[in-house]
């Protein structure tokens, strides 16, 4: 189980519930007299259940009947994590090899290498999720998403060449380290007390804190541009953000940073619609409407290769003298008359 609530209702005490396994989530409801029986389920537990399923506000619901408890030291853990696309070992290894090959003012690249080479940091971020729901919300999800932003972020620079290429690439990296320290890993992915009391921008600026203080050879103002970028990266005050972007960098992180959260939870909804001949998403609840699976401009057929160029015939003395023979062909597709 991926959460676990009770709530009252006219017939009694009832329980809610996410389970999940690796194959995605599914609400269940545990109703009175049985949530009687079971007072004392919580998040990360392993539980075999039988239910009924139904169809509630467009969503498939179950509502259990029985259910008995699994013992975690007995169970494959890869059966019921969402799996992560790419090892998280080779997300990290990309983002380190973009430091390399962009960051080539010395400071910079001095920095993140400490950073990601701490070994608490890097045990933190290797299995670190990038949300506890909504998006990237997977082991190895949190270096996705900063892997994402940070190639985005890249992207719009070499649009803007006037940014701040190298502030940038550093800010996006960092935007989102406090997620490591926000959120658990594992089973449960629940808010940390710290993460419910600071949040994650909070906690990724006292991450790197000291490693700022011992970098003197970083200008100070670079210093105090990074933390503006970090802080102002949600955008509004709405959406968490103790500050508002107020450079061009700031923006620019802030819009990769969304754009990338958003495609994926794009990905998510409609992947529920995989082996369906269905146009429409169910509603969903965090972008506030149902999506619309479009259909896609075609492919242009593939070209008729030419093994010699563009088969013009040499030009006057441009012939060989042997040139007896017209030796160009044409590839064609297999089953070709």
């Amino acid at each position: 189980m991926s959460e676990a609530r009770t709530g009252q209702s006219r017939n009694g005490p009832y329980w809610s519930l996410m389970l999940q396994d690796v194959s995605g989530q599914m609400e269940a409801k545990i109703w009175s007299p049985l949530s009687q029986a079971h007072p004392g389920l919580s998040a990360g537990q392993i539980v075999q259940v039988r239910a009924q399923a139904a169809n509630y506000r467009d969503k498939c619901q179950l509502t259990i009947d029985q259910l008995s408890e699994v013992d975690v030291a007995e169970a494959d853990l890869t059966d019921f994590l969402p799996p992560s696309p790419v090892r998280p070992e080779a997300l990290l290894a990309e983002i380190e090899d973009l430091c390399r090959r962009e960051l080539t003012h010395k400071p910079w690249r001095s920095l993140l290498k400490k950073i990601l080479n701490d070994p608490e940091i890097r045990g933190r971020l290797l299995p670190a999720t990038g949300a506890k729901a909504v998006h990237h919300a997977y082991a190895g999800g949190l270096l996705e998403h900063t892997l994402a932003v940070a190639r985005a972020c890249l992207a719009l620079a070499n649009l803007y060449p006037h940014l701040d290429r190298q502030i940038l690439l550093a800010a996006a990296i960092l935007h989102d380290l406090g997620k490591a320290w926000e959120l658990t890993s594992g089973l449960a992915c629940e808010y940390t007390d710290e993460g419910r009391l600071l949040g994650h921008i909070q906690l990724g600026l006292t991450r790197i804190e000291p490693f700022l203080a011992k970098a003197k050879d970083l200008d100070e103002g670079l210093i105090l541009h990074l933390k503006h970028l970090i802080l102002s990266h949600h955008g509004e005050y709405e959406f968490g953000a103790p500050k508002r972007p107020k450079t061009p960098e700031a923006f620019i992180l802030h819009f990769a940073d969304n754009i990338d959260a958003k495609m994926n939870t794009l990905a998510g909804a409609y992947a529920e619609l995989e082996g369906t001949e269905q146009s429409w998403t169910p509603f969903q609840r965090y972008l506030d409407r149902y999506l619309y699976r479009a259909p896609h401009t075609p492919a242009p057929p593939a070209p008729v290769l030419s093994l010699l160029g563009d088969g013009k015939e040499p030009k006057g003395d441009q012939k060989k003298p042997d040139d007896r023979i017209d030796d160009r062909f044409l590839l064609l597709p297999l089953g070709s008359d």
